[in-house]
């Protein structure tokens, strides 16, 4: 269907599109099975980083975040093959006539320890958690509109509305974001009122038994630092297309294994069942399928893969770094310098390709901004650098900057990532032909995001998940927002409002674009709006978009439910299942 048809369709009222879609789903969708499954055995993975906590709502960290998703449940979700909303915890949901309440009534379910799952949980889970500013990976963004907070009120026990000051035309897409925690086990915490004694809940070395969801398995048991079991819930609600309760295997299991090489090692030996890789590890592991037919690899292109971009801190404590950093011409030659097609050739292995702003190619939301991505050519961003004032001056082969300063800065990257070292030696060695002094500062990748939030940056490599909807990267791509971390200056402190008054005058726009878009329920308004703010990132470059990374993963042979369909790689730890 052409998008332009998908949108008008879309554009009448809110509560057409739930109704078509929430109509007598399986638990699952059925398209999530390649066949049915067996029950029994483990499923072993890899995360790179210990889980810091199991707290979901106290670390922005990916290794608690795979680990949890496991244990806990949005209201909703996607389908993983089409992207469209699907049911999870609700199971039907309607809208009022104005779009202004949306009803939903959710599975008669119960959390792991037995306890009756209500609409209490959800009420505690978004005022105390979700929508709690104080709280670490809180969702106040997508909570809240026109500063005005979604309220949530109980109708019984598995009915509850929302209420919204105006049309939310995302609200189906942000009841997919954040998980539904117990309020029996974590209300005794006073998240609202002690938020640091809240924060020590649920550590790492907590009594696991006293940590419930209704996801499709439960924390077993933790080993420091070295792996994390998890077994079946015997209370999961999901069920194959024959009504047989999910998951399949017995355990999951997460060894921390922080080598991409070890990772490698160990998928090959047999230890781990799959793998998540990249374009630096593609052709060793298609080798390792031709040569010993152990593994199987696949590819995909993925609404979620997330695309790498390259920032400078506007904010920098470096006044003379700052000013060049705010200008907008630096940005240009930076991006005329950087080369793209080598990295995507070089350090993916051609399995990568030019990312949307802030948006992924595949998405209806997309609005084509290729022609914005330039052709490398370090001349034209020599002439550019050189129009600024920044030149050499003394002949050292270093451009100058202020009072005869060398232009020289940090780029920070995730020392153990497969890819980050090798774009950040690219960009090293380019920017050195243009005069440019790049000194490469590797971290360990679960700290990078952190370094950049606290500003402790020049330059950085980092990475941000495109959404199904715009509104749902708001908290990254809108300025004064907790994730816009390369103009830090602009987040409030505090109680104070975010601050519009040093904004530049894109960053202003883009700001009224999110808080205009999130008040509509008409899709092709929001569509509009939406590509005005791509165009605006595609010119303006807030940060510099590199390359989208293809989906690339490799199963053991001995994996079902790990499969390829129309490009898209489909698999889940509740559907996965040994042969």
């Amino acid at each position: 269907m052409h998008k332009s048809i998908r949108f008008a369709l879309l554009a009448g009222s809110l509560a057409a599109v739930a109704v078509a879609q929430n109509a007598g789903q399986p638990t699952v969708p059925t398209i999530m099975f390649q066949q049915e499954g067996k029950k029994g055995g483990v499923f072993t993975q890899a995360i790179t980083t210990a889980p810091v906590t199991f707290n979901y709502y106290n670390a922005i960290d990916g290794a608690t975040q795979t680990v949890l998703n496991n244990v806990f449940d949005r209201l909703l979700t996607l389908n993983p093959y089409s992207n469209k909303i699907y049911p999870s915890l609700v199971d039907s949901w309607k809208f009022s006539d104005d779009g202004l309440v949306l009803t939903m009534k959710l599975r008669d379910i119960k959390w792991s320890d037995g306890t009756p799952f209500t609409s209490d949980d959800v009420i505690f889970t978004v005022d105390s958690l979700a929508n709690n500013a104080d709280l670490r990976a809180n969702f106040t963004a997508q909570l809240r509109i026109g500063g005005k907070s979604l309220k949530f009120e109980r109708i019984d026990d598995r009915n509850f509305k929302i209420i919204m000051p105006v049309q939310y035309g995302a609200i189906l897409n942000v009841l997919t974001f954040f998980p539904i925690m117990p309020k029996h086990k974590l209300e005794q915490f006073d998240p609202k009122g002690k938020p640091a004694d809240f924060a020590r809940a649920w550590a790492t070395d907590s009594k696991l038994s006293e940590i419930v969801g209704t996801g499709p398995f439960a924390l077993s048991s933790y080993v420091a630092n070295q792996k994390v079991t998890l077994t079946r819930n015997p209370n999961s609600w999901r069920k194959d297309p024959s009504d047989n309760q999910l998951p399949y295997t017995d355990k999951l299991e997460y060894l921390v294994i922080t080598s991409p090489e070890a990772q490698l090692a160990q998928l090959k030996a047999g230890t781990l069942d799959s793998l998540t890789i990249t374009g630096a590890q593609f052709p060793d592991m298609k080798a390792a399928e031709v040569r010993d037919g152990k593994v199987r690899v696949l590819r995909g292109i993925g609404l979620n893969s997330p695309p790498w971009h390259w920032s400078f801190n506007m904010d920098s404590s470096n006044p003379d770094l700052a000013k060049v950093f705010r200008d907008l011409r630096f940005r240009q030659a930076m991006t005329v310098a950087l080369n793209r097609d080598r990295i995507i050739e070089s350090v993916f292995n051609g399995l990568a390709s030019l990312p949307g702003h802030g948006v992924a190619p595949t998405s209806d939301w997309y609005f084509n901004t290729k022609q914005y991505f330039p052709t490398w050519n370090l001349k034209e961003a020599d002439t550019i650098l050189d129009s600024m004032g920044l030149k050499d001056t003394d002949g050292d082969g270093v451009r100058n900057i202020g009072t005869g300063k060398q232009l020289e800065f940090a780029l920070t990257h995730a020392a153990d990532s497969s890819v980050a070292p090798a774009m950040a030696a690219v960009i090293q060695n380019d920017l050195k032909q243009i005069g440019i002094r790049v000194n490469l500062r590797g971290v360990a990748g679960n700290t990078v995001l952190g370094t950049g939030q606290a500003g402790n940056f020049d330059s950085i490599l980092l990475t941000f998940g495109d959404q199904a909807d715009p509104q749902l990267r708001k908290d990254i791509w809108q300025p004064g927002r907790g994730l816009n971390y390369w103009r830090k200056s602009l987040q409030p402190v505090g109680s104070a409002a975010i601050n519009t008054k040093t904004m530049f005058p894109y960053e202003k726009r883009i700001f009224q674009i999110f808080e205009e878009a999130e008040k509509l329920g008409d899709q092709n308004r929001r569509k509009a709006l939406y590509d005005e703010w791509q165009v605006l990132f595609a010119k303006h470059m807030p940060v510099i978009l590199i390359t989208k990374p293809d989906v690339l993963a490799v199963a053991n042979n001995r994996i079902g439910n790990f499969y390829v369909r129309d490009n898209r790689v489909l698999w889940s730890t509740a559907t996965v299942y040994e042969k």
